[in-house]
């Protein structure tokens, strides 16, 4: 078996950063190594305080929803207009493209923004019937779905078990919804909180995501009656992994091996509230010992303050270089979610450099 089904993860996932202009229409390259089209955009301003913006080719791209708030869903018409072969357009929403301003750009491919109808009573596969749009090569798909005030399975369209579910109720104010393999079925995250994560069986119905379905309970967060979107992650050596580590509270700090040099990285202390979401690309700080940080939970501008949540991207993995609780509390769990610049063996079998 080939260590990586992927040699170039930018054909997956890429980070952009841009300086704003202010223009009502201005069209954003790509710099990867190949052309990407994306699907789900995750979008912060850098110097200065502002909500993130996250929208997605299933939902519409005028719809979005901030990491750091709990909010309904907005409807803006000038933030993302549209997505190129290589790239999207932004409006001169203040958000995404103020003159002068800096901006970061995260962005994961899906199906092009084609979609799956799955209705349950039909195919059998699931109990509430969804739309997803399914990248099965990167792990990745975007769910849509209606909840019925009860406990049910959703289809995800990925062939393989999602391990990381990130969610949102769409027409409510109601927190983040996040499932992780380190905690498992039973445990809920929220994004846009520094909680620790929790037991609840309303939220997931302590029921572990199969080849084809997710289950939801009966929490309003995750089932009620009401409209949702949901991102599924599965992992793919060489290119995504979801995992965890224990803190020491070293400046030494942990090695965590990915099998692949990571080009995005969020962390967060599960286990203990009150820490942020914390996370790093390539992009924004190519050179160890990386020091640029964004918070998912929080508006404010980008951190980089020596000493503070500090880490080194490495050909195989992430090494932790800081004493922060935030990233490196003794004794506690700290999950993570990363993407792949590089993997650190080719299809063939070759290392990379």
């Amino acid at each position: 078996m080939a260590y990586t089904t992927i040699d170039d993860p930018s054909a997956h996932f890429q980070t952009l950063i841009y300086t704003g202009n202010g223009g009502a229409s201005r069209a954003l390259t790509n710099d990867g190594n190949s052309d990407l089209q994306p699907d789900w955009l995750w979008i912060k301003k850098r110097n200065a305080s502002r909500s993130h913006t996250l929208t997605d080719s299933s939902r519409g791209l005028t719809k979005y929803n901030e990491a750091d708030d709990n909010g309904a869903e907005g409807t803006f018409t000038d933030k993302v207009l549209s997505v190129q072969s290589d790239g999207f357009t932004v409006g001169d929403n203040s958000s995404v493209n103020a003159t002068s301003d800096t901006y970061v750009a995260w962005q994961w491919k899906a199906n092009g923004g084609t979609t799956t109808t799955n209705d349950a009573s039909s195919t059998s596969v699931g109990t509430i019937d969804s739309v997803y749009q399914a990248n099965t090569t990167a792990g990745f798909s975007i769910v849509t779905y209606t909840g019925t005030g009860s406990a049910g399975t959703i289809a995800h369209g990925l062939g393989v078990a999602p391990t990381v579910i990130i969610g949102k109720d769409r027409s409510d104010t109601s927190q983040w919804f996040v499932q992780h393999p380190a905690l498992g079925a039973t445990h809920y995250g929220e994004l846009d909180d520094t909680t620790a994560f929790a037991d609840d069986a309303n939220y997931f119905n302590d029921s572990t995501p199969t080849s084809t379905v997710f289950g939801v309970g009966s929490d309003g967060a995750t089932g009620g009656t009401t409209n949702y979107v949901a991102y599924c992650f599965a992992p793919i050596q060489g290119y995504s992994k979801f995992g965890h580590y224990e803190g020491n509270n070293n400046a030494d700090g942990p090695f965590i091996y990915t099998g692949f040099k990571p080009a995005w990285v969020m962390v967060k202390a599960s286990s203990e509230s009150g820490q942020a979401w914390v996370i790093g690309d390539n992009k924004r700080d190519p050179d160890n010992v990386a020091v640029a940080k964004l918070f998912a939970n929080a508006s404010s501008a980008e951190s980089a303050a020596a000493g503070d949540n500090n880490w080194d991207f490495l050909s195989n993995g992430f090494k932790i270089r800081t004493q922060d609780d935030a990233m490196n509390k003794s004794g506690v769990t700290f999950i993570y979610m990363a993407f792949a610049e590089s993997p650190f063996v080719s299809s063939k079998g070759v290392p990379t450099t």
